[in-house]
């Protein structure tokens, strides 16, 4: 299939640009390279030893997929990665995230429309469930009261999404809803890039690890969990770029318009617990103190993934120290770049 990737420059859009790539799939880049670097597609190139085309231009541009669809040519489907992401930065900038992320899903949803494309993967998340009343969350878990304007952004485009798929008969949708991607490519190729104090917590503990931070912040240590720190699901970066795979080949066999389904392992993991997985996979101490709850965040959540399994046949392979391993490598990476 020809696949486009908006925000495949980002840390999942290039892991699974690899991986399409790998699974035989003919792939194109759209990026506005805001908050990613231009050398990341070309590092997937370079793995993948195969080209593609990387269109620079902005999604939620009017007119913008119009102009890549038109040069690059037929289009069996799309895989939308193009949202901002971080949690906290949405409470501080909500005006900017709903631009952003809303007014780029409804341009992709236009071209759709428009070139008859008929297969979307849209990269929701877990954030949908709010705070949920029962763990883990399956995909008929009620939807909450969202913790932030992201978490709005992602719910509000599942709706959107919804109502295109009921309008439109050629138009068939799986919503991706992940976890937390962790974790690099294993050679330390391509991975997250945090530009500025980074919203996540794995690339604050590498850079806390190479010396760039003085300490690692654990953002409140009051919560209902058995060591006070919040719990989440990590998923490693390159399972959950298989799963998108997945979930594309799964559109264009199914005739089912709308599929719903979670990402991740299944496991709870506090952040004190994520902090010693680290220091096990690297043998690297990390100092670290606690600070305020920060505005956003969920006390825990894991993921119930039987649907994605059974149905899919997809499964995680990575664990989470490999994740931790790979992401000290990709920082270690970065380390020796910035010094050359």
């Amino acid at each position: 299939m020809r696949i486009l990737v908006t925000g495949g420059a980002g840390f999942i859009g290039s892991h699974t640009l690899l991986a399409l790539i790998e699974q035989g799939h003919e792939v194109a880049c759209v990026d506005n390279f805001s908050n990613a670097e231009r050398f990341i597609p070309q590092r997937v190139m370079e793995l993948a030893q195969s080209s593609f085309p990387v269109f620079e231009t902005d999604v939620s541009t009017w007119g913008a997929l119009d102009a890549v669809v038109k040069q690059w040519g037929k289009v069996d489907g799309i895989i939308h990665f193009a949202a901002l992401k971080a949690v906290g930065e949405s409470v501080a900038q909500p005006l900017q995230y709903y631009h952003n992320n809303l007014v780029s899903l409804l341009e992709v949803q236009r071209a759709m429309q428009e070139y008859q494309i008929p297969n979307l993967v849209f990269s929701s998340s877990c954030t949908v469930y709010g705070t949920p009343k029962q763990l883990p969350v399956n995909e008929l878990a009620p939807l909450q009261e969202a913790e932030s304007p992201y978490g709005w952004t992602k719910r509000m485009g599942e709706q959107m999404l919804k109502d295109a798929v009921g309008a439109n008969n050629g138009l068939k949708v799986c919503l991706l809803r992940y976890f937390n991607p962790i974790g690099a490519q294993p050679g330390g190729r391509i991975g997250e890039l945090a530009k500025g104090v980074p919203n996540n917590l794995v690339p604050f503990i590498t850079q806390t690890a190479i010396g760039l931070r003085q300490e690692l912040k654990v953002f409140g240590n009051d919560y209902d969990t058995p060591d006070g720190t919040c719990i989440r699901d990590y998923i490693h970066v390159c399972d959950l770029a298989d799963a998108h795979v997945a979930a594309l080949e799964y559109l264009s066999q199914s005739s089912e318009p709308l599929s719903v389904f979670n990402v991740g392992t299944g496991k709870g993991m506090s952040v004190l617990e994520a902090i010693s997985a680290f220091e096990r996979a690297t043998g690297v101490k990390l100092p670290y103190r606690f600070a305020p709850r920060r505005s956003g965040d969920v006390e825990k959540i894991w993921a119930d993934p039987a649907k994605i399994m059974s149905t899919l046949g997809w499964k995680p392979k990575h664990s989470m120290e490999d994740a931790m391993r790979d992401a000290w490598r990709w920082e270690q990476t970065l380390a020796t770049e910035r010094k050359g």
